[in-house]
């Protein structure tokens, strides 16, 4: 798999250099949680995706969370983790979208529950069982309204995890059987072993509760860790949608010439095209910055994302259980191609300790393999986009970015 450096196994792993996990779901598994300032990464990215670990990512914060910039280095105290809020679309259906009217709903009318149901799941069911056991949908607004609280409490937290998913289906109601074997270490309300339905969240309404986080995102200027199975060019076209009429533009050398001389831009070299931000200064409607998670996409899909008019920083991260744990070809020829300060490394994983300490590394000697780095080299790059990723800062600068600089050679062609 190590296609340019297959010695890049036999090489010393440098914990030292700071490894850094951009997409993991710790809170899944509290007991863990203790483990995390044993572990050899530097810094994980935990991500909330339903009501009942909301606030559970939001305790670990104020245990471990990093305070600052500077924080996040290798060597500091027991600070680790970034904490991440967000609704996860496989959850989508437990809220329902008050945002045109701003109405809410009676507490406890079952009729509407149902129908709330039937409306949002695909296809309809009328399994009257299966409509009773499935929580009391939440209103949107108030979804977002309790986000805000947590980024505002938390100004080093991103909007994640969140997306869209054409594949996934609920799972089955409890029996009094599984609930007998339910494992009582898992934080509730995932899937914990249960069968799958034949019912899934329609797109439209995922739509409306991803359109609704990135919204927020844009208006707290935060990063958003983004979800898509079977769904790359749909999900495409709601970031589009966010920073449509922000696009940068593309300006001939001759016309930057011009700029130049009159004094509205400064020479970027000797390209043959060259792309300028928006002069508005102000709030921008969309995320600054956004990672595509253990991106599974096809390359032609992923080259939609490096058009030069796209005004947002965008990552690919990437994992050994899901990028890798089957054919892993698509998955060689797509990490080749991601430039090399868009690439991040996770382990997607809901348990901390050795384990993901494990699954980091892993992950981290494939790409460096891949790419024909070394492990200082890789572990040095990946853990600067980690921090620019997170932050918006650059190891380099020093400095924290506008949407303008984060990434200035990547817009000269």
């Amino acid at each position: 798999m190590a296609d340019h450096r297959p010695d890049v196994d036999m090489e010393l792993f440098p914990w030292h250099l700071g490894v850094y996990d951009a997409h993991c779901h710790a809170t899944d598994i509290m007991s863990s949680i203790d483990k995390i300032p044993a572990m050899k990464a530097a810094g994980l990215a935990i991500m909330a995706t339903r009501a009942q670990d909301q606030d559970l990512v939001a305790q670990v914060a104020d245990k471990l969370g990093f305070e600052d910039y500077e924080s996040s280095k290798v060597g500091t105290s027991e600070q680790r983790i970034v904490p991440c809020f967000g609704w996860h679309p496989w959850f989508s259906h437990q809220i329902y979208d008050d945002s045109s009217d701003g109405s809410t709903q009676p507490k406890g009318d079952t009729a509407w529950k149902h129908d709330h149901y039937q409306d949002v799941l695909v296809p309809r069911p009328e399994e009257l069982a299966f409509l009773e056991v499935l929580p009391e949908p939440r209103p949107l607004l108030d979804l977002i309204a309790k986000t805000r609280k947590y980024l505002e409490k938390y100004p080093l937290a991103l909007v994640g995890e969140i997306g869209l998913d054409k594949a996934f289906c609920l799972p089955t109601a409890w029996t009094p059987e599984k609930l007998k074997e339910r494992d009582t270490s898992l934080t509730p309300g995932g899937r914990e072993g249960r069968l799958l339905s034949p019912y899934r969240v329609s797109i439209a309404h995922q739509k409306k509760v991803l359109k609704a986080q990135l919204d927020l995102a844009a208006e707290m200027q935060r990063a958003v860790s983004v979800h898509s199975v079977q769904a790359h060019g749909l999900t495409l076209e709601v970031l589009q949608e966010t920073w449509r009429g922000y696009e940068k533009q593309v300006i001939s050398k001759r016309s930057l010439k011009r700029r130049v001389a009159t004094g509205q831009a400064s020479d970027a070299g000797s390209s043959n095209v060259t792309m300028v931000g928006s002069e508005d200064k102000g709030p921008k409607p969309y995320p600054p910055r956004i990672c595509l998670h253990s991106y599974s996409g096809t390359l032609e899909a992923m080259r939609d994302y490096f058009a030069p008019s796209v005004p947002a920083d965008i990552y690919f991260s990437f994992s050994t259980v899901v990028n890798f744990s089957t054919s892993s070809n698509k998955a060689i020829e797509v990490v080749k191609k991601v430039p090399e300060d868009q690439l991040l490394i996770e382990s997607d994983l809901h348990h901390a300790g050795e384990r993901m300490d494990g699954y980091l590394e892993e992950i981290t000697r494939l790409i460096c393999g891949i790419r024909g780095w070394t492990l200082e080299e890789g572990v040095t790059k990946l853990a600067r986009n980690w921090r620019r990723f997170i932050f918006g800062q650059d190891d380099l600068s020093a400095s924290f970015c506008s949407d303008e600089t984060t990434s200035t050679m990547k817009f000269i062609l």
